[in-house]
């Protein structure tokens, strides 16, 4: 053993240079990522933060534990100084970054809009109260735990700093855990946490600035205040809507593979050297990078998950277990510093707890529910982590220092999950939410709610604009990204100039803004300041971006396509681009009498994946066109399909305050026996208009109901369109096999005796 011993002493004497330097680095970032992944998979298992568990992979391998038991092998594989802990520390770095990136854009701003007024109070005493202590605490810090006597000041901010964070993303695990992320209360906490974890990392990026600049002057710090208000302003507005714009651009254009990954960590590093530009550390422009590319409306599910799963299975355990590597807990062996950290412990966990505690009561929170934001709000974590490895890095603190604020995120990160989940088990669940709640628990079946973009494709025809109108008001209603296409020549009356992309854009523009003023109308009959509780219900709601933002007219230029079918090849290539809904009214009108989709229609419908709408308009319906739309009619029969025509017609209803006639006709007994196997009767017509009226009533759309009893289904729906004077039917149906396309009989016949246009649409 000594024999071996000796031999890794001298290994480690002679720095390893080029292969074998990169091979090194392999073995600790393959150490780092197994080791760290497994003990975050214990950790979870024992409900507690799986970032624990890297942190706490990074302490075994590093100077406590594993330098302790075999000092000659950890100096080989972890040296501290050589080229391999350089490159080591990039990657932490980068890693950083990235998980700031993910913070951002898990950032949900539009939640603390409407609780913004208790988040605010509770976040401020939760930060005032904390920063306090330890600004005082590192002004009377002893002189050997600090890296430069001459600079007490920015430490005593950075420990500041530290005391007052909390992790948001600790704080969401716990409520998702206990299914609490639903709950008024627990939107608060959120909001809460969010505005903490703003306006942490924005005071550690000025404390950064100042730390590199090795003194407080006041002209630099100015600009550099100043800088940061001017950033933080721009980026929330302007540069919004412009990373909205790019990340579509790109999506749209570029063919290679994962191109809005790549965007993303551009503007991620871009926007990070211009906040060190103006003086600020680097973290804030990852973190605004986040926050701008998380509302971004293009950005899919898809594409967060593969972003995040490279940052949770790379950079996370590698920052953490680096974090790690640089904690001596041998330092604890010292009784005063043992004190130290016990106080350290003591001074943030009260601090935090009586100033959230004291927020949530002014913020007119019961006592409970204040205790419950508290003892969230006393969690550091991962974030806390992060801010003493940048601190460590530059110089604020020293390896001691940085040993006990880590020892205090942890003490503090672990003992906050049961001590919520006790406090949040005493909160008891009040009416108004119990009623909300039911309603998200139907919402879940809905089909919209999961369309975030569409593709809307009309002819310039009058039924083209008409049909442009009815997309607009849908796409309003539900604030979806959409791209217009218009197909075609125009309609055969040079002196009729229609325009279907201006009547989208002024149909979804009207939408929306009556949407706002509803919602402004609610606000004032029930203001935040009334309950804070009750407001946090609506948050959810709130819009991010403007309408007119979210709708992209596609140039004629790209348009242009060959093939045997053109229109039809173009609308398919476009709809490659993540579009989870097309919208069709192409090819003209359809023949008086008839149902036959146009060749382009066909083709679409069969090689298209995903939802589809389809216009359908006769000449003889021409007349109608101009008449404002007052009645949807709505076909149901309770099947999946023919709910997503409900949500369809109720969208539209919303954006253009219609009614909406939601009809059953039931056969009658023995011929709906006849054509149901045993076990599968559809479900009473009674239960399925119920479940139509829910649907209405959480959109505020005025439904009128009606159940008849028929053999004939079809000619039922065409005699209540003649007899209601509806404007429009909507029907949800599933295509049927064949070598044409074809919805069955009754679609087919509505669709071609029907005494106003229909609008068809399938899943």
């Amino acid at each position: 053993m000594a024999a071996l011993n000796l031999q890794l002493q001298t290994l480690a004497a002679a720095a390893p240079h080029g292969n074998d330097a990169v091979l090194f680095f392999f073995a600790q970032v393959a150490l780092l990522i197994v080791i760290g992944r497994l003990l975050g998979e214990l950790m979870q298992r024992i409900k507690q933060p799986a970032v624990m568990g890297q942190l706490l992979a990074g302490i075994i391998l590093g100077p406590s534990v594993f330098g302790t038991i075999w000092p000659e092998a950890h100096a080989l594989i972890f040296p501290t100084q050589s080229s391999q802990r350089q490159m080591l520390s990039a990657v932490s770095e980068l890693g950083v970054l990235m998980l700031l990136l993910v913070t951002g854009m898990e950032t949900d701003l539009a939640l603390v809009k409407r609780v913004r007024r208790t988040a605010a109070v509770t976040s401020i005493a939760g930060i005032a109260f904390p920063f306090t202590c330890g600004f005082l605490l590192g002004e009377f810090l002893p002189q050997d735990l600090l890296p430069d006597p001459n600079r007490r000041l920015i430490t005593a901010l950075f420990l500041a700093t530290a005391l007052s964070i909390s992790s948001v993303k600790i704080v969401a695990a716990v409520l998702q855990e206990v299914d609490f992320l639903r709950r008024n209360l627990g939107q608060i906490i959120m909001a809460t946490a969010i505005l903490d974890d703003t306006a942490g990392w924005t005071i550690l990026a000025l404390i950064g600035g100042l730390a590199a600049k090795g003194k407080i002057v006041l002209g630099p710090v100015l600009i550099s205040v100043l800088g940061t208000i001017v950033f933080l302003a721009f980026c929330l507005t302007i540069g919004r809507r412009w990373i909205a714009r790019l990340i579509r651009w790109t999506n749209d254009h570029f063919t290679i593979e994962m191109p809005v990954i790549s965007l993303i960590l551009a503007v991620m590093i871009v926007l990070a050297l211009i906040t060190n530009a103006i003086g600020v550390h680097t973290v804030l422009g990852a973190f605004v990078a986040g926050i701008m590319i998380g509302q971004s409306p293009i950005l899919t599910k898809h594409i967060q998950e593969e972003l995040r799963g490279l940052i949770v299975a790379l950079f996370m355990p590698v920052f953490f277990g680096v974090a790690g590597l640089s904690i001596d807990l041998k330092v604890l062996h010292d009784p005063h510093l043992l004190g130290l950290a016990l106080l350290l412990i003591a001074v943030a966990s009260l601090g935090k707890l009586g100033g959230c505690y004291v927020g949530g009561l002014v913020g007119r929170l019961h006592n409970m529910e204040s205790l419950a934001v508290a003892f969230a709000m006393n969690a550091r974590g991962s974030t806390e982590v992060i801010l003493a490895t940048v601190g460590l890095s530059m110089g604020v603190l020293d390896q001691k220092l940085f040993t006990l604020i880590v020892v205090m995120a942890v003490v503090t990160t672990l003992c906050m999950p049961p001590l919520l989940r006790w406090a949040l088990a005493h909160v008891p669940l009040r009416e108004e939410e119990k009623k909300r709640m039911e309603a998200e628990d139907k919402e879940k079946k809905d089909i919209i709610p999961r369309l975030q973009r569409a593709l809307v494709a009309v002819d310039r025809s009058a039924a083209g604009e008409f049909a442009a109108m009815l997309a607009g008001w849908l796409i309003g209603s539900r604030h979806l990204s959409a791209t217009i296409m218009e197909t075609g020549e125009a309609d055969s009356r040079p002196e009729e100039a229609f325009s279907p992309s201006k009547r989208l854009l002024e149909s979804a523009s009207g939408a929306a803004h009556k949407i706002e003023v509803r919602e402004e109308k609610e606000m004032k009959e029930h203001p935040p300041e009334r309950d804070p509780l009750d407001a946090a219900a609506h948050a959810a709601h709130t819009q991010q971006l403007r309408i007119q933002d979210l709708i992209t007219l596609m140039p004629a230029k790209k348009r242009a396509h060959g093939g045997e079918d053109p229109m039809a090849d173009s609308i398919l290539t476009e709809a490659k681009n993540s579009y989870e809904l097309i919208y069709l009214a192409v090819g003209g009108y359809l023949l008086d009498g008839s149902s036959k989709f146009p060749a382009s229609v066909e083709k679409i419908v069969r090689d298209f994946k995903g939802a589809i709408a389809i216009f359908c308009c006769h000449e003889s319906h021409r007349a109608k066109l101009g008449e404002p739309l007052r009645r949807i009619l709505v076909p149901t029969t309770g099947a999946d399909f023919s709910r997503f025509g409900a949500e369809v017609a109720v969208a539209i209803a919303k954006g253009c305050n219609a009614a909406v006639t939601a009809l059953h006709v039931s056969l009658p007994k023995m011929t709906s026996e006849l054509q149901y196997r045993a076990g599968e009767l559809p479900r009473s017509g009674r239960a399925i208009i119920e479940d139509m009226v829910s649907l209405a009533d959480r959109e505020s759309v005025h439904v009128v109901t009606k159940i008849l009893s028929g053999p004939m289904k079809e000619n039922s729906i065409l005699n209540e369109a003649v007899e209601g004077g509806h404007q429009l039917i909507v029907l949800g149906s599933k295509p049927r096999p064949g070598e044409t396309l074809h919805f069955g009989e009754s679609v087919s016949t509505v669709i071609a005796n029907a005494p106003c246009p229909v609008l068809v649409v399938t899943t």
